[in-house]
């Protein structure tokens, strides 16, 4: 295997890189096949890719192979060996030594990569659209696909950048190690694990074949109607459910299960009561938390948002924990809210 191009005696590359540099363009590319970019092979060495240095340095210096979802094949401080001190956001050579013989083992899988990513995206959004037969409301998932991937499975590559990898995300929840990344979501459904690198057959089971991600999604959602809206303990309970309804059976839908409209009429539900959220609403009765700006959520005010109490179903309350906790569960819950009631979900 020929050596990263990046791998030059004396070769630094950091934020002083100017314009579109095929040697930052290398290195975004092997990055986002590690796993340590969220998205952008455009040979600007910004933010993101100074982010994902830090990151991968960090993993160098701390990474462990546990997570709290399993092993990962390995531990990233594996290919130290000693080179690489502190973190920085630099490529110097002992870090560009370091990505060399990570390429070079077999056992750090690739994240995967589509030759035709506007095909495969289209086509596993026709299907996702014709799934039948879910335990949970099609358009609810629809939302929540939309709000975590923008519906793409894989990234779409454009005239300057050619990220043609699949959709991640990157969370840094460690505020003791901002420069950790703790957990990252893959694919349309943004499927989470906690340790890495990923194992072969996770990348085989859920990155390569997006119709397992998107089960993933449904099992999770279906998970968190029935065990958080109305859990045995205050950490599984919906505080919004209980103050907008109270307590009580689980409610599926408005309409029962021998109707057509069944889970299925959501989007015109969604679209019967619309509200305005700004900073000085409360988050549900009876709370003085009002809504504001978080490090993942810069919003302050949400327009017309259909209103969860009057949709007759118990789903808005389980959106709220299937990404996020506190203020930005509720953030997350209103943009899924948003996206109900809009195309292309209301069409």
């Amino acid at each position: 295997m020929a050596p990263p191009p990046y791998r030059r005696p004396g070769l630094v590359l950091g934020r002083t890189s100017a314009g579109d540099d095929p040697l930052v363009r290398a290195l975004q590319q092997d990055l986002r096949a590690l796993g340590y970019l969220r998205a952008g092979i455009d040979g600007r060495f910004g933010d993101g890719t100074e982010r994902a240095i830090r990151a991968i340095r960090y993993d160098l210096l701390n990474g462990i192979r546990h997570g709290q979802d399993g092993d990962a094949p390995l531990a990233l401080t594996t290919f130290n060996r000693g080179r690489v001190a502190n973190v920085t956001g630099v490529l110097d050579q002992s870090l560009a030594a370091c990505l060399e013989d990570i390429l070079a083992d077999h056992r750090v899988p690739r994240l995967p990569r589509s030759d035709d990513p506007a095909r495969a995206n289209r086509e596993t959004w026709a299907a996702v659209r014709g799934l039948v037969g879910l335990p949970v409301p099609r358009p609810f998932l629809l939302a929540i696909l939309l709000q975590e991937s923008g519906g793409q499975h894989f990234r779409t590559p454009t005239a300057t950048d050619a990220d043609d990898f699949i959709v991640v995300g990157l969370d840094r929840n460690d505020a003791g190690h901002p420069d950790r990344i703790t957990s990252r979501g893959y694919g349309i459904g943004q499927y989470t694990l906690f340790h890495h690198p990923p194992r072969d057959d996770e990348v085989e089971r859920l990155m390569l074949d997006p119709a397992r991600n998107v089960d993933r999604a449904v099992r999770e959602l279906d998970d968190k109607f029935h065990s958080f809206v109305d859990g045995a303990t205050p950490a599984a309970q919906a505080d919004d459910r209980i103050a907008e309804f109270g307590r009580g059976p689980l409610r599926p839908c408005r309409y029962g299960d021998d109707d057509p409209r069944h889970m299925a009429d959501c989007a015109r539900c969604a679209g019967e009561h619309l509200m305005d959220i700004g900073p000085a609403a409360p988050l549900h009765p009876g709370t003085s938390e009002t809504l504001e700006s978080t490090p993942y959520h810069a919003e302050t005010a949400y327009d017309k948002v259909p209103d969860r109490s009057k949709l007759g179903c118990d789903w808005p309350y389980a959106v709220r924990r299937y990404n996020g906790s506190g203020v930005n569960s509720y953030h997350y819950q209103y943009r899924v809210l948003q996206r109900l009631s809009r195309p292309p979900i209301s069409d």
